[in-house]
């Protein structure tokens, strides 16, 4: 599966999208891709920030929720970062970086969602954490 078009999957619209491609879906696993660009609005001095991997990580477990809900014919809902727990950086990436994030589903339980996400470079484990997002119902 490769989904190009992914603002129909999220409710972010530019300059505040974190992923540009739907690698891979299913119930529990979310696969993402994005390249860094100079004109990302959360890209500074070159580098993607720290808010910009949190909200990479944060996107991609969204692109799965709207992709699910497109499946199923409903609307795209929105959603918000509720906790952060064991977020680790290892490296920030600069302007043109390939990302991949993967992002599990740990727990679903009404409108909160627990995930852990892990964002890559090259393979290489960049960026990590575990999130709670809170969807609008």
């Amino acid at each position: 599966m490769l989904i190009e078009n992914i603002l129909a999957c999220i409710p972010q619209r530019p300059p505040f999208v974190m992923i540009d491609t739907l690698l891979y879906a299913d119930e529990q696993i979310v696969q993402t891709g994005f390249i860094v660009t100079a004109g990302n609005a959360l890209v500074m001095n070159g580098i993607l920030s720290e808010a910009g991997l949190l909200e990479n990580i944060a996107q991609t477990a969204a692109a799965r929720s709207g992709y699910m809900a497109l499946l199923e014919n409903k609307p795209v809902k929105s959603g918000y970062i509720s906790s952060v727990k064991n977020f680790e950086i290892f490296h920030l990436p600069g302007i043109n970086a390939e990302l991949v994030t993967e992002v599990r589903i740990e727990t679903q339980v009404a409108g909160i969602i627990a995930i852990s996400g892990v964002v890559t470079h090259n393979r290489i484990r960049i960026a990590q954490c575990e999130m709670n997002i809170l969807v609008k119902i």
